[in-house]
């Protein structure tokens, strides 16, 4: 099987390229999925970086292309020969979209229509799009199902639920066999430091301070980065053509508690926080019930939230190489 990893030298996509490859951040038994042979497309933008694929690099069974999805004619050539495509690539930081909503508009959409064109061209097998729960808005109390109405309210989710409806609209269409993920969020090794488990920790690590938005109560569910791709290989292997899939963690946390444990972790206190403003639109809660992947394809989160933020810290705390020039090119 050959398989095309858009974004795949990006934070989720490269564990996904490490797992196929068998060198996932976590070692596992016998992966949902395999791969004869892995292509990575990807553009290379600040956030994806070749050395997050250093493990797995100088495999016979990695080929990797820097380019733009949404250059059809590279597209094109890139698609022929895979069995599957899973789709990473995407502008996802929302204080950005905020700021710049047309380059989301264009990866997030447009590119995932080019990549659906080749497909149908190419006779792609199974298409996998990853999504986000940032697309349902926010909901008070409960837990989203996948037959939730989308409310995005940031310029990326709406970017994103483009991007869901467009994949879902080619299955419909043109019998494209394609599934959809949404999950929640993630955190682990190898993320851009401007997210915020990896922005507080190499902060901390660095000696100065980290902001809190608002009042603190915002509520996310944190999962893993290797469960996260977990649920995408059996979503890959058996999920059903035209569906949504949910992929939680289970655990849910306000930002303000997340702080805490990432303070305790690091071993600093509150006096290194500085509350800021709130993010325009901000959505309160996320909750992403997972009933429906855990009963069709056998999906639980494997890592437990304490012993994954203690690794990642770990992980930071030892490798200032790989973060510290990423945070000295944004300063």
């Amino acid at each position: 099987m050959r398989v095309l990893v858009t974004g795949g030298a990006g934070f989720i996509g490269s564990e996904y390229v490490r797992m196929l490859l068998g060198q996932p951040v976590y070692p596992a038994g016998p992966l949902p999925v395999d791969a004869a042979a892995v292509t990575v497309l990807d553009k290379l933008t600040y956030s994806g970086n070749l050395q997050n694929l250093a493990p797995v690099r100088k495999g016979p069974r990695l080929r990797i292309v820097h380019g733009d999805i949404c250059d059809t004619s590279l597209v094109d050539q890139v698609v022929a020969g895979h069995d599957v495509i899973v789709h990473f690539a995407a502008e996802s930081h929302v204080d950005r979209s905020i700021a710049n909503a047309a380059a989301f508009v264009t990866t997030n959409v447009l590119g995932t229509q080019t990549l659906l064109d080749a497909a149908l061209r190419h006779g792609t097998r199974r298409f996998v799009h990853v999504s986000t729960d940032e697309v349902y808005g926010s909901i008070d109390s409960g837990s989203w199902t996948e037959d939730w109405p989308l409310a995005p309210n940031s310029p990326y989710s709406a970017s994103k639920a483009g991007s869901d409806l467009l994949a879902l609209a080619y299955h419909r269409t043109h019998g494209l066999d394609v599934v959809v993920t949404r999950c929640s969020n993630n955190y682990g090794p190898y993320q851009y430091p401007e997210k915020v488990v990896p922005l507080f920790v190499t902060n901390l690590l660095d000696g100065g301070t980290v902001p809190l938005y608002g009042d603190g109560g915002n509520v996310r569910d944190w999962l893993h980065v290797h469960d996260h791709c977990r649920g995408i290989a059996l979503v890959q292997e058996k999920g059903r053509a035209g569906e949504v899939y949910h992929i939680g963690g289970g655990t849910e946390l306000t930002n303000r508690d997340l702080t805490a444990r990432l303070l305790a972790a690091c071993g600093a206190g509150w006096d290194r926080v500085v509350p800021v403003t709130d993010r325009k639109g901000h959505d309160r809660r996320y909750s992403l019930n997972i009933d429906k992947i855990r009963q069709e394809l056998g999906f639980a989160p494997t890592v437990e939230l304490d012993r994954g933020l203690a690794d990642t810290v770990a992980w930071y705390r030892d490798n200032r190489a790989w973060w510290g020039p990423l945070k000295k090119a944004r300063q």
